[in-house]
């Protein structure tokens, strides 16, 4: 049993005998849930981290965010075992590999610690509940919508970029990306295996050079993982490229506004990364609580989740942002362009308005 879950029924027994010490009357300690992303040096493990500590402000939890600096699984399991050691109440992990983790996650649960995943899934044998940013299948066909949308073409070469070849998340929205292609898209080609990038920017970019250099007939990349949305699109640019490859990757829109802003990207695709931190607490606590999941009920802190599958929880559907050189349509779009089009429709309003004023005065 947890350490602080053995206090709360030692003072339940003890005030059965009526006898409690002044020094054990005090209020046990907040729950202390840790959030462990793959690596803590990009924006979008930066933007879940604010989501989490801010989810723990607000329900009055101890959230620890902490991981590594590089996406090492290594570093992953020893940092676990020491907050097993800590006694911790929950241990929220982004998995670098999942097959890694197995061991040190049964240790936790043997320690009586509640486990969740979260952007990318364990062992499901091994979590209380797994936090899924999307719904995988429809997002991993969505982004190959969205290529073939942008090469204005169902034929031709297409390459892969990925954050690691380890991360299931990544794997399995590529594993569905292709085979939606190979379905719906058959005079496609994809050129070569994913490459990975290390979950690095600059290995984004140096990759993205290489391969269009071996392959110069590519027509479209897909990029797995927010770092090839700035990556990929800088190397596009740099080729001057971005009107022979289209480019749909993950990115956070912060971080490409830049190559969006002339078609170097074409759709970065992705969810609120806030979100997917402060979802993460809330369905921490409600298992800490002693609530079970199911589809539709209330969580401190959210509202409604869905569950899928039991532990499958799904914090919602993507937000495309989309460079006006892209000729994509679309319900999302980059800032900038959606001013420009609300300016446009003003003039439109403004126009019809003087017309049927003057059609009036005749």
């Amino acid at each position: 049993m947890n350490k602080k879950r053995l206090i709360s029924v030692i003072m339940a027994a003890t005030l059965c005998a009526g006898a409690l010490p002044t020094a054990v009357m005090a209020s046990e300690d907040p729950y202390q849930i840790v959030v462990m992303p793959k690596l803590t040096s990009i924006p979008y493990f930066q933007q879940t981290g604010e989501g989490a500590e801010e989810a723990g402000e607000d329900l009055g939890v101890e959230v620890i965010y902490n991981g590594p600096t590089t996406a090492d699984a290594a570093q992953q399991v020893t940092m676990i075992e020491d907050y097993i050691s800590q006694g911790v109440d929950a241990i929220c992990v982004a998995p670098n590999d999942p097959a890694a983790m197995q061991s040190v996650l049964q240790r936790a649960r043997d320690a009586g610690i509640i486990v969740l995943d979260w952007d990318t899934q364990a062992d499901p044998s091994l979590v209380d509940a797994s936090i899924h940013n999307i719904d995988d299948q429809s997002f991993g066909e969505h982004m190959m919508q969205l290529l073939v949308e942008c090469m204005g073409t169902e034929e031709g070469e297409y390459a892969i970029v990925t954050g690691g070849l380890s991360a299931e998340n990544l794997n399995t929205w590529i594993e569905y990306a292709t085979a939606y292609a190979e379905e719906n898209y058959p005079n496609l080609t994809l050129v070569a295996d994913p490459y990975p990038t290390d979950e690095k920017q600059d290995v984004a970019y140096s990759t993205t050079q290489d391969l269009l250099r071996a392959y110069p007939d590519v027509k479209g990349i897909l990029g797995f993982s927010t770092p090839t949305g700035p990556g990929c699109g800088l190397a596009i640019r740099d080729l001057g490229l971005q009107d022979e490859v289209s480019l749909v990757a993950n990115a956070v829109e912060d971080d490409v506004q830049d190559v969006l802003s002339d078609g170097a990207l074409d759709v970065g695709c992705l969810w609120s990364c806030h979100d997917l931190g402060y979802l993460t607490v809330c369905v921490a606590k409600a298992l800490l609580d002693g609530n079970t999941l199911e589809d539709g009920m209330e969580v401190e802190g959210w509202g409604p989740i869905e569950v899928q599958d039991e532990k499958a929880v799904i914090l919602g559907p993507p937000e495309d942002y989309i460079s006006p050189e892209s000729g994509v349509e679309g319900a999302e779009a980059s800032e900038d362009t959606a001013d420009t089009e609300e300016a446009s429709d003003t003039e439109t309003a403004d126009t019809e308005e003087t017309a049927e004023t003057e059609e009036a005065a005749e």
